[in-house]
C-alpha cells in the first residue's frame, strides 16, 4: 500500500516535472521566435537612446528605443567599418559621431550594394546634456559631416529660425525642433526640406535634416506622431 502511493507520488512529481519543462520551453522557443520575427536593425548613434547619459540602467532606455525595439531587433554599432556593416542590411545613423574617410567609404560602398540607411543629421543640436563642452562622448552640436552628404548630392544648411517647426515624415505630422533644410537635384527632397531620399546603387539612404525630434519627453504633447513618422520611415526602408 505504502509503495503503491509512493509511486503514484513519484508520478505525479515526473509528470510535474515534464509539464514545467516543457512550458519553459514553450516560452523560450516563443521569444526566440518573436526576436526572429523582427528585422534587425543597426544602430550608430551619440545620443543617449539604450542608456542614460551615465550609461546607466536606470530609465530603461529612451521612448524612440523603446519604439524602435517594438518593430526591430536592435544591434547597436560603433563604427560604419566593414566589420561593423556585415552585421545587417538596415542601419539607424541618429546623429553619429563623426568617422573616418575609410569609414564613410565603407558605409558608401555598403549602401551602393544593397544597404538602407536612415541618417538623422541635426545641423542644430538641442539635445540636453550634463557633459561640458568638449566631453568626447557628449553628442556633437551638429552633424559631423566630412563629405558624405555632397557625395551623395545633399546640402544640408542650418535653420533660419530656431525653435520647434511642424514638418511631414512618413506621411504623418511631426515636430521638429530647430531643423535644417536640405537641398539637392540627384535625390527626392521633400517640399518642407526636412527629408530626403536617394536612390545609390542598389540601396538607398534617407536623410532627416533633424535629430531632436525623437526626444518626445523633451518635445511634450505636440510630438505624439514623432516615433510613428521614426519607425514609419525605416519600415519604408526595409519593405523596398
Amino acid at each position: 500500500m505504502i509503495r503503491a502511493r509512493v509511486r503514484a507520488l513519484l508520478a505525479v512529481v515526473v509528470l510535474i516535472f515534464i509539464a514545467a519543462t516543457t512550458a519553459i520551453a514553450l516560452v523560450a522557443r516563443d521569444r526566440a521566435a518573436s526576436s526572429a520575427e523582427k528585422p534587425r536593425l543597426l544602430l550608430l548613434t551619440s545620443l543617449p537612446l539604450m542608456f542614460s547619459e551615465d550609461f546607466s540602467l536606470r530609465g530603461g532606455g529612451s521612448p524612440a528605443a523603446k519604439a524602435l525595439e517594438a518593430r526591430f531587433t536592435l544591434a547597436p554599432i560603433s563604427t560604419t567599418s566593414p566589420v561593423e556593416l556585415s552585421r545587417g542590411t538596415l542601419l539607424l545613423m541618429a546623429h553619429p559621431p563623426a568617422q573616418t574617410a575609410e569609414n564613410l567609404v565603407a558605409l558608401d560602398k555598403w549602401v551602393r550594394e544593397g544597404g538602407r540607411v536612415l541618417l538623422l543629421a541635426d545641423p542644430a543640436l538641442e539635445w540636453p546634456s550634463t557633459r561640458p563642452l568638449g566631453d568626447p562622448l557628449r553628442p556633437p552640436l551638429m552633424f559631423m559631416d566630412t563629405g558624405l552628404l555632397g557625395h551623395w548630392g545633399l546640402r544640408l544648411d542650418t535653420p533660419e529660425r530656431p525653435g520647434p517647426a511642424p514638418r511631414r515624415l512618413a506621411g504623418v505630422d511631426v515636430v521638429a525642433l530647430s531643423p535644417g533644410d536640405l537641398h539637392g537635384s540627384g535625390c527626392a527632397v521633400a517640399a518642407d526640406r526636412f527629408v530626403a531620399r536617394c536612390q545609390l546603387g542598389r540601396g538607398r539612404a534617407t536623410v532627416v535634416a533633424d535629430a531632436d525630434f525623437i526626444n518626445v519627453d523633451a518635445l511634450g504633447a505636440g510630438a505624439g506622431h514623432n516615433l510613428e513618422g521614426l519607425t514609419g520611415e525605416l519600415a519604408d526602408l526595409e519593405r523596398e
